[in-house]
């Protein structure tokens, strides 16, 4: 969390305050993000003009001018815009200022200090966005896709949609849930899931994330949008976090499953 639906959110949410607007200042309360914030960064943003928004996986890209800044919101953070009536929490560390009245921000919003606020003259070819694999939202995802990446490999089906590099922005629950939409267990080795498996995985995962960017992504614990509204996708959540719960579907207990650091949610009788 936060993973591409709430990503997406936060980008539609920003756009008619960010799309056009110049760039006031940068002020920053705290540098030690994940990655530190560079000591020049406001000097080199003042008085430019963002052009857009756009996402790549996780990642939040606002192109300027020339180069961009990448935006990451890490395990619970958020971009919200506010007015300079609203004091600065604790757990807020910088604000981008947009020029003109009433000086608008957007303010960042990170519990546990894990966002980053990078620039780059190329973000697509910056590190962290180049090594990235397709999204699922992206035309020509498809089953085949996944199987070939798929291919003699051992490792479980839910940690190979959590590697970005095979596909990007997927995270724990809607990993969770597409499986589950697909009838799929998710410690199955992902080596051993035959063709139209895989296409189902794959129309599972467009339809768990169209349906979470439609209802604003789903807040747990500290996610919300740039209006500071929650997400609602959570209250369409089948077996994320429901453990003991009834499956939706036969009734049956949802297990819980630990491994490589996360829970995985299913349905022992209709997940195989």
């Amino acid at each position: 969390m936060p993973e591409l639906p709430e990503v997406e959110t936060t980008r539609r949410g920003l756009i008619p305050w960010m799309r056009g607007a110049t760039l006031a200042d940068l002020i920053v309360r705290d540098p030690r993000l994940r990655w530190p914030i560079a000591s020049d960064l406001g000097g080199r943003l003042r008085g430019r003009m963002i052009t857009d928004l756009a996402r790549r996986g996780k990642y939040l890209i606002i192109s300027l001018e020339t180069g961009a800044l990448i935006v990451h919101l890490g395990m619970s953070g958020s971009l919200r815009v506010v007015g300079p009536e609203i004091a600065p929490g604790p757990t807020e560390p910088f604000d981008l200022v947009l020029a003109g009245e009433p000086g608008l921000r957007v303010r960042m919003r990170d519990p546990r200090r894990f966002g980053a606020l990078l620039y780059s003259e190329d973000p697509l070819n910056h590190p962290l966005i180049a090594p990235l694999g397709p999204e699922p939202l992206e035309a020509g995802f498809d089953g085949a896709y996944l199987r070939a990446r798929a291919r003699g490999r051992t490792i479980a089906i839910r940690d190979l949609l959590l590697n970005g590099h095979i596909v990007a922005g997927i995270g724990n629950i809607y990993a969770n849930e597409a499986l589950f939409e697909a009838g799929i267990h998710p410690g199955r080795a992902a080596g051993r899931i035959g063709a139209s498996r895989y296409e189902a995985l794959a129309q599972a995962l467009v339809a768990v994330l169209s349906r979470a960017v439609a209802a604003g992504g789903t807040t747990l614990k500290d996610f919300a949008g740039s209006d500071g509204r929650p997400g609602y996708f959570q209250q369409q959540l089948q077996v994320y976090g429901r453990e003991g719960a009834p499956c939706p579907r036969c009734k049956a207990p949802i297990a819980r499953l630990s491994g490589a650091g996360r829970s995985s949610y299913y349905c022992p009788k209709c997940q195989r």
